[in-house]
């Protein structure tokens, strides 16, 4: 739940123009690049709030297919991420076998 509020904060701390010029590095102009980060971390609040009011299997499989997602498209728009030093893509694998984990490990009721 924390991942997905402070990424929603993080991608929007100077109004989302760092991450709109990311994706302006691809074949998107200012304005579509800006609106996909405001999505993106639309999306991401809203995963986060669920998972914060609605923990479960439901929340997590949510989350899990949003990282599948945002993923697949990062790895079409910038392959690269794969190989940055920082891992931004390469952390979501731990991140996905994690919400599998929850998601399985959910008390019966």
């Amino acid at each position: 739940m924390i991942v997905w509020l402070g990424t929603a904060l993080a991608s929007l701390h100077d109004g989302g123009r760092a991450g709109a010029a990311l994706l302006q590095s691809t074949r998107l102009d200012a304005e579509a690049a800006l609106a996909v980060v405001w999505l993106g971390s639309a999306w991401d609040g809203v995963v986060g709030i669920a998972l914060l009011l609605r923990p479960g299997a439901l929340s997590c499989r949510v989350a899990a297919a949003g990282v599948i997602a945002m993923t697949a498209v990062a790895t079409w728009v910038l392959p690269a991420l794969w190989l940055d030093p920082l891992g931004p893509l390469l952390k979501n694998l731990p991140l996905l076998a994690l919400l599998h984990l929850m998601a399985r490990t959910e008390p019966r009721r």
